[in-house]
């Protein structure tokens, strides 16, 4: 047999204030009256209602304001969550919506039931997401989650500039071998001549013009 009772306070899942509502007694004995939530149905407690209504409109008024000034402000935010990654950029498990309320909670010190983030399903890869928010029954706004990696991005750089100073050694090398390539070119033809000289046994084109100075000076 249920009990009927005035709801006091708003109360997720059963009513709102002025609420008449049927609730198992033990409930309402054990917990909803000891903490002043409600109030047995008597004749005498109905000359609250009108009471409880203008408590219940006041509340809501200012939820909706409440709400409608944070729909504006989580808008221009971008909820950062790090999670872990393998080699090939794939999470490690996946990022639920009670995890984006912690973080609005760590980020921004915003407490926000995760009951009003709204995801199909869980994310599951990395990259950058607009999560719809269900603030208060008239009041929808979204917020900007971006889902980063926090292994396998510092990694690949490093390997890549190791790679780099590696692939300038040996052109350094290169260049200093090319160097002395091209000095034994420009020998090349000196010697070649001086080669050419001795298997004709003619004399280099000095050593002629020597020859012949001192020719003319005996005959003189």
């Amino acid at each position: 047999m249920k009990t009927e009772v005035i709801l006091t306070s708003n109360i997720v899942g059963l009513g709102a204030e002025s609420d008449q509502v049927k609730v198992a007694p033990g409930y309402a004995r054990n917990f909803l009256y000891p903490q002043r939530l409600a109030i047995p149905l008597t004749q005498a407690n109905r000359r609250h209602i009108e009471a409880l209504k203008r408590k219940r409109g006041e509340r809501e008024a200012h939820e909706f304001n409440t709400m409608t000034e944070l729909a504006k402000g989580v808008q221009k935010l971008i909820c950062v969550l790090k999670v872990k990654t393998g080699e090939d950029g794939k999470m490690f498990g996946s990022v639920t919506a009670g995890m984006i309320a912690d973080e609005l909670k760590h980020q921004f010190d915003i407490s926000l039931d995760k009951k009003k983030i709204h995801m199909e399903h869980p994310i599951k890869a990395i990259g950058e997401y607009e999560i719809e928010l269900h603030l208060h029954a008239d009041v929808k706004s979204t917020l900007k989650v971006q889902v980063q990696s926090l292994t396998g991005v510092t990694a690949p750089v490093a390997a890549s500039t190791e790679r780099l100073e590696e692939t300038k050694k040996p052109k350094t090398e290169k260049r200093g071998h090319g160097k002395r390539e091209t000095e034994k070119a420009e020998a090349a033809p000196e010697e070649k001549e001086k080669k050419s000289h001795a298997v004709k046994g003619e004399k280099p084109a000095k050593a002629k013009h020597e020859a012949k100075h001192e020719k003319k000076a005996k005959a003189e």
